[in-house]
């Protein structure tokens, strides 16, 4: 058989392949594509390039690959969506890189982040005073959330948050994340706020919106059902 007709024949093989595929994958803007997200689709990209040029091998064991990544994705992609714990685990979490205008270094570390990066991602959104910035966190995708001070005090109001002037600063939990410097600034560890929770009917800080110490040192929480702005509003 002709050389072209059988490139033509195994690139067309390729493409509805890969189009029933993203089918099933669903649909994600490109801004939200993970490192995972992005590790498989470059490999199921390389997997159907080599199913449509490499005449010298057959065109099942490529197209058996295909299925498998695809097949693989899919299934992690159903549990994730089910399971908090395991979306966490292959997509990693979001980390607070600015809390009170103050950048937390050992995120950033955790993540092999620079300083230069995060303030440049900050000029991007017209910040150049981390002053104004009540949290900064970094996307699982490597983008910059920010949340400004004005913004969070309408939050606040909007969610009917009732903080006194020495409650402002008491955040424990926001966006289902930790707070770990606020634990050592107020001496507390994860077990007691994990009790906490659990006592208020929640098995995780994932499924906390926002938590803060009140005046006489009690766990208050909102969650996401109470939220009446969501994360895309306050942030920008």
């Amino acid at each position: 058989m002709n050389e072209a007709l059988v490139v033509f024949v195994r690139g067309m093989i390729s493409f509805f392949t890969l189009l029933i595929f993203t089918r099933a994958l669903g649909k994600q803007q490109i801004a939200q594509i993970t490192f995972f997200d992005y590790i498989v689709g470059i490999t199921i990209g390389s997997i159907a390039a080599s199913l449509t040029v490499d005449l010298s091998s057959a065109i099942w064991p490529h197209w058996a690959g295909l299925f498998v990544w695809a097949g693989f994705a899919t299934i992690l992609q159903l549990i994730s969506l089910k399971s908090k714990k395991l979306s966490k685990y292959i997509n990693d979490k979001s980390i607070i890189a600015i809390h009170d205008g103050i950048i937390i270094g050992d995120n950033l570390k955790k993540i092999n982040f620079t300083l230069t990066e995060l303030l440049g991602l900050l000029r991007l959104k017209d910040i150049f005073d981390l002053n104004e910035v009540k949290f900064g966190m970094i996307e699982t995708n490597g983008q910059l959330s920010v949340l400004t001070k004005t913004n969070f005090e309408n939050m606040v109001y909007s969610m009917n948050i009732k903080l006194k002037n020495d409650e402002v600063n008491n955040e424990l939990i926001f966006n289902g994340i930790i707070i770990e410097d606020n634990l050592s600034k107020y001496k507390i560890d994860k077990e007691w706020l994990i009790g906490e929770l659990n006592k208020q009917g929640f098995e995780s800080p994932i499924e906390v919106f926002y938590a803060y110490l009140d005046s006489s040192r009690k766990l208050k929480v909102d969650t996401y059902r109470n939220k009446i702005i969501t994360t895309k509003d306050i942030f920008k």
